[in-house]
């Protein structure tokens, strides 16, 4: 028997999550998180994870799993997914994966590549020149490196750039190199159900506006108050997620909720921009696009 398998990509707020509900109650079947922010646990409003009533009515895998100190990565989700997938009580089951992670996608598609192991002083290092120096100086020091890699990635993103900084530094070779030799993949492409949403943008700017007021409604404040109690280093994944940064200011008097709301508005609109751009240039035409959930 085939195993059915739908995968459900697009843009935050989009509307990933209630037609993975539908699709699954339909079919029987069972939602796997393909998002690297709601695989965090605290964040549960911040980052839109599902809530109870969801997951009461169908089953839903690698939601809130992560503790917030861990440093997940794409390899690690791939490792967890195979291990769901090897779960005997669901080779019958329809498998939907719902997320806005376009590399996690890819990695179920086409296999992950095979990079060199990271010893923990040169990973300590380049964290610390990351914290020392910032995003925008170490890119300029990956231009000089590997300015193939520093070429695809924002000056911003530091976390891209200190990954592709310690490959360099323990192979000699590009992330870029490395990436291009890909492994096994956990889904057959040809048998899947492949959606992608493209929504109107106009109309996702004011879902997003309205879902943040709902998230700091239902208790992201005090979420993001016990993220920050942990004392966790500023570098980590999830205290990166849009709105810590902006609550956090709340919670330390500095900002008003109100000023925090718009903020974080603005940088969830740029951050489904590129989400939408990624999915546009990367996803194929054996991609069904909705305008729509």
């Amino acid at each position: 028997m085939t195993r059915q398998i739908i995968l459900i990509a697009g843009p935050t707020a989009s509307g990933k999550s209630a037609l993975a509900l539908r699709l699954a109650e339909e079919t029987g079947g069972v939602i796997i998180n393909t998002d690297s922010m709601q695989v965090y646990s605290v964040l549960e409003h911040l980052t839109a994870r599902p809530g109870q009533v969801e997951l009461k009515q169908v089953p839903h895998y690698l939601y809130g799993h992560v503790a917030p100190s861990i440093a997940y990565s794409t390899g690690r989700w791939f490792d967890d997914v195979e291990q769901v997938l090897e779960s005997p009580e669901l080779f019958e089951k329809t498998l939907i994966f719902a997320g806005g992670t376009g590399l996690y996608f890819r990695a179920l598609l086409g296999g992950l590549s095979t990079m060199p192991a990271i010893p923990d002083d040169i990973r300590s290092f380049w964290r610390m020149q990351d914290a020392e120096l910032g995003a925008e100086k170490l890119h300029e020091l990956l231009v000089k490196k590997d300015p193939l890699a520093a070429a695809s990635l924002r000056p911003t993103d530091s976390q891209r750039i200190v990954r592709a900084l310690e490959v360099f530094d323990v192979s000699g070779r590009s992330i870029v190199e490395w990436q291009k030799e890909k492994g096994r993949a956990l889904v057959d492409s040809s048998g899947a159900k492949k959606i992608v949403i493209e929504p109107d943008r106009q109309w996702l700017g004011k879902r997003i506006a309205t879902r943040f007021e709902t998230m700091m409604d239902e208790g992201a404040l005090d979420e993001v108050n016990a993220l920050l109690s942990l004392g966790l280093s500023h570098e980590l994944p999830a205290m990166r997620a849009i709105g810590v940064k902006e609550i956090a200011e709340v919670l330390a008097g500095r900002l008003k909720a109100e000023q925090a709301a718009e903020l974080a508005t603005i940088a969830t609109r740029q951050y489904a921009k590129r989400q939408m751009t990624w999915f546009r240039n990367q996803l194929g035409d054996d991609w069904e696009r909705l305008p729509c959930p």
